[in-house]
Parts: C-alpha cells; structure tokens; sequence
C-alpha cells in the first residue's frame, strides 16, 4: 500500500509552523506497512489544494491531509476536496447537533461559521471528533482512499489512532516489516557507519540508516519478511550485533530518550538527582523531569545564572570565582556538591560554560564543563562543543546525561573532548 501525506496551510510554507504532523503520520504508517511515498504541502489556496489532492490520489493508495478543517475563512479543504472528487457538500443534522451541544456544554454561542464544520462530501463519511469540533473526512478519489484530518496534533493523532490506521491496518493485512532504533552519544555519525560498514555493504535486508542530531546518533535497521515474525527474526541478531559492536556509547536499543534511560537507573538504584545549571538555564531539569517516574527520583533544579548566584545559593567559593572562574573545573564541581547538599540529593549534576555567540570571562563560545557529585564518586568534563547558542545548550544537556548514566552503570567516565 502506497501513501502519500499533504499538509494543508500557508503557515507551513512560511515556516511559522513546522510539519510534525507528517513525521509522526509516517512512523505510524511504517509500522503497519505502508510505505510513504512523498510528502507535499500547499498554502490556503482553493485550486492549489484541489491540485494536490488529484495529484497525489493519480500516484497512491492512500492520501492523508491535514489541516484546513476549521471554521475560518481561509479552512478550504473541505470544500477543495469536494471539488477533486467532484461531490457536492451535504450538510450532515448529526453532525450540526453535535457542533451545538458542544458549544452549549461549553456555555459559549455557536458562531454560525462553525456550522461549516458539518458540511461532508456526498457519499464521503465523517470522524466524530472527540477533542476538537472539527470532524474528519474520508472520501473515494479515483480509486484512492483520502482521509482528510485536523491540523492539530492532538485531534490529529486520536483520528489517526481511532479510525485510520486501524482502517489501513486491515486493508494492507499482516505487516512484515520490523524496525528497531538504537541511540548512541558521544560517537561521530561517520565513525559509527565505519564500524559497522561490512554488516551492511551489499544487504538489502536488513537495511540501516543513520540520523545524526541534537549530541546523538540514531541507528534504524528495517528488515523485511513474509511476516512480522520472520523479519523480527532477522533484524534481532542484527541489532544484537551492533550493539555489541559500538559497546558503551549505545544508551538504548528500543528508541528510548537518554532522560528516561537515566531516570530508570536512579529508580532502580533507589537514588535521588539534582541540578546546579547555567548555561542550560532549566534545560536538564526539564529533560529529566519529562521522564516517567521523575517524580520518584528528581529532587530540584537551580538554575544559577549569575556568579553571585552560584555563590550564594550553590556554595561556590569565592576563590573559585575570583580565580578560575565560573567556566572552570573548579567551579562545576563546586556546583554539583551544592546541587546534592541543597536538595539532599544522592546526585548532583553540574553544568556552565559558554553558549555565545559572544565569549565570556576569557573563554571562548562552546567551552563547557560538566560534574557530577556523587558523594563517594565524582568527575568533571571539559569539552569545546561546536554550533550556535542552541545546539551547544543541548548537547550539554546531552553530555551531562550521558555523564551521569556512565557513572550510575559503572562505565568509564569520559575526559574532555568534543561530544558529537
């Protein structure tokens, strides 16, 4: 089965908005066995949406758009769909009702523009929205199957898993494709696909491809078979082997955030974590507190920005700032014995350093430290990490991650080098 993904609004050509939506469309649909084809995006324009949708149904099985669906002036899918498949739109009573009894449930007045909402293309049919007001549609154009959805992720995603791809799912039959994602920090994109070159030189199944973004490295083998059992057979060695091959720098072989990989071995170590950040400013405690469970073992964060803060609140010495610094060795380890001393914390972890794109207190943009407190068990990490004020931000939160997971594993903790 052939799909084909548009999305649906100016706002995305503009760039105001980026397209999730495609992105989490096609990791459904990969795992049920329907293969993407292309994704495309169209501004609020009547003939070029009415384009898009004879277009993408001449080449596929399936198309799903999203977006348009609202009741503005400038939410046309509807109507442009109609016109694609040369069907008239029907007012549905059903669905009329159903916009008035959520706005009186809400105590608000219907906008009579809302009404829009329950126009649906002859012969087509409607998704009851559950979230949102604004239903989806799915209609015949030749021979392809369109669903047209919400822009919105929320009522995006419930329609998906609602109605579309148990609807796709019994159409394509029994997938027999398997995938699996493995992460890796703190080795170069290029170097990982050196050490695992000969596994996949000339195979076409299992195949890899590698991601590279954000201080990490995604793995994807794809194997295909006659069924989901037999490709799973074929990609399990496999990544049984790639892990064993890249060793320590593979923090999970399930696509798992390294957040949760390390909130899951404080959980099962009974132990407690705290944060002394500046140049993240929150950042760690925000990754960390996203992890399941966090509440469990998370303690705090303190964000000391300024050097008066990190004395005052975090117990840095004097000395420390006056000599080294606050982009120092001196002074990390300093903040990550205070992060564990103000939250009484079984862990602290400390970052600073400079984000730029100006140089601070002698130090040029991208020189970072990282410590980690333990009590018994203690080290910091000086890098020179490359990129704009946001990409050094996370990777220090990255690195600072990968820190921590090395010492509660008993890993070899890394010096100072550059993170990739």
């Amino acid at each position: 089965m052939r799909a084909e993904i548009l999305g649906v609004g100016t706002e995305l050509l503009l760039g105001q908005i980026a397209n999730t939506n495609a992105q989490w469309i096609s990791e459904q649909l990969a795992e049920i066995g329907v293969d993407v084809l292309r994704h495309e995006v169209v501004g609020d324009n009547f003939e070029r949406i009415v384009e898009a949708f004879t277009l993408a149904a001449s080449r596929a099985d399936v198309v799903i758009a999203t977006g348009g669906l609202g009741p503005t002036q400038d939410d046309i899918t509807r109507p442009a769909l109609a016109a694609a498949a040369g069907l008239e739109l029907v007012r549905r009573p059903e669905i009329e009702d159903s916009l008035r009894e959520r706005f009186a449930r809400l105590g608000r007045e219907m906008p009579e523009s809302n009404l829009l909402q329950a126009d649906v293309p002859s012969g087509g049919r409607a998704i009851t929205p559950v979230r949102g007001s604004a239903p989806g549609l799915v209609v015949q154009l030749d021979g392809a199957r369109v669903y047209a959805l919400p822009g919105v992720p929320s009522e995006m995603r419930e329609m998906m898993e609602g109605t579309v791809l148990p609807e796709l799912s019994a159409l394509a039959g029994p997938s027999g494709i398997a995938s699996r994602i493995l992460r890796c920090v703190g080795m170069a994109e290029s170097r990982i696909a050196e050490i695992l070159d000969d596994l996949f030189t000339g195979s076409t199944n299992p195949t890899v491809a590698y991601l590279a973004g954000g201080g990490e490295v995604k793995i994807r083998l794809t194997a295909k078979a006659a069924s989901l059992s037999e490709a799973r057979q074929l990609i399990n060695p496999m990544v049984d082997e790639v892990a064993a091959r890249l060793g320590e720098v593979v923090f999970t072989t399930d696509d798992e955030e390294l957040e949760q990989v390390v909130g899951r071995e404080l959980t099962a170590r009974g132990l407690t974590i705290a944060c002394a950040e500046s140049l993240t400013g929150g950042g760690l405690a925000t990754r960390l507190t996203a992890a399941p469970g966090s509440s469990g073992f998370f303690q705090g964060s303190a964000v000391c920005y300024a050097a008066r803060s990190k004395v005052d609140v975090l117990g840095v010495s004097q000395a420390t700032i006056d000599g080294p610094g606050t982009v120092s060795e001196e002074c990390a380890r300093e903040m990550a014995a205070g992060a564990r001393r103000v939250f009484s914390a079984d862990v602290g972890v400390a970052t600073t350093g400079v984000a730029g794109p100006e140089p601070h207190s002698g130090e040029p943009p991208g020189r970072v430290w990282i410590a980690v407190d333990a009590g018994d068990r203690t080290h910091a990490r000086g890098m020179r990490l490359p990129g704009d004020r946001a990409q050094v931000r996370r990777w220090t939160e990255e690195a600072a991650l990968d820190l921590v997971r090395r010492l509660l594993t008993d890993l070899p903790l890394p010096d100072g080098d550059r993170l990739i």
